[in-house]
């Protein structure tokens, strides 16, 4: 599937500052990136790209040392291959056989306090037949108890308080999914997206578990198709993989995000139709 994406942020820099963005595309085996544009509306003291962290994230550092206005504007298109599996053959690897690089994602992390969640996810979610079935749980547990709520939590809003408070955003929707999953010894990451069908557009927030060395994508507030997502960043939460960190006096005043189908034949999958089927999705 092939997509135009595009992210557009303005700022007011009154000092000094440095910005350090993740709107590129990540490059994985099923992305792959066949146009991309990075602009700056004026010159800035200093431009690097880089990967920061975890996996394959595509993180942009600008230095700036004179005030006023600034605006980027990423575009790029993007061809995405995503798996379907039939969950019957999905089967789950313990603690003891996971790959180094998938063990911290087990671990709590900022935004995803698991050990805190630990008694009360064993409460909510006996264990079911399988792996993907957990999940599951976890994912329509979170749609039907939290309340999507724009603007209702900030930057500092955590699993824990939207467990308490019942309602947030994308970002808070992943934080719990994730919390949970990893309560219930299943590693699990966050993942920032274009998404296609988003309404309204912005940058978008899921998760991912990781069941047999694959990862899954799940999506608990159903606003945009699995298959219509292109892999910006992961991380362990969005600290990892934030759009956007500011450092200087410097504030945010524009955002702006496309994402569309250059495929005339698009069709979407969503957790019904996954779950109807009896299949999972690999993003790619």
């Amino acid at each position: 599937m092939k997509f135009a994406v595009s992210g557009h942020l303005a700022y007011q820099v009154n000092a000094p500052a440095t910005i350090i963005t993740s709107l590129h595309c990540m490059r994985t085996g099923g992305q792959e990136i066949t146009q991309e544009s990075f602009v700056t509306s004026k010159s800035v003291e200093s431009f690097d790209e880089m990967a920061v962290g975890l996996g394959q994230n595509r993180f942009a550092r600008l230095t700036l040392s004179e005030p006023g206005e600034l605006a980027l504007d990423y575009s790029a298109v993007a061809e995405t291959s995503p798996l379907v599996i039939p969950q019957a053959n999905l089967s789950r690897i313990g603690p003891g056989q996971l790959a180094p690089e998938i063990i911290p994602y087990l671990f709590p992390s900022r935004y995803c306090q698991s050990d805190i969640l630990r008694e009360k996810a064993a409460e909510l979610f006996p264990p079911p037949n399988s792996t993907y079935e957990w999940v599951l749980s976890v994912v329509e547990w979170i749609s039907q108890n939290i309340s999507y709520v724009s603007g209702s939590t900030g930057e500092q809003s955590s699993a824990v308080d939207t467990l308490e408070q019942r309602e947030g955003v994308c970002r808070d929707f992943a934080h719990l999914g994730i919390a949970l999953c990893r309560a219930l010894t299943i590693p699990a990451r966050y993942t920032t997206v274009y998404a296609y069908q988003l309404s309204p557009p912005d940058f978008h927030a899921c998760f991912e578990v990781n069941i047999g060395g694959e990862w899954y994508i799940f999506d608990a507030t159903n606003l945009a198709p699995l298959n219509g997502m292109v892999r910006i960043s992961s991380g362990r939460d969005a600290s990892d993989a934030a759009v956007a960190s500011l450092f200087g006096d410097i504030q945010g005043t524009e955002l702006s995000v496309s994402c569309t189908s250059l495929d005339d034949d698009f069709q979407p999958l969503t957790r019904a139709d996954l779950q109807n089927a009896g299949n999972a999705l690999i993003l790619g």
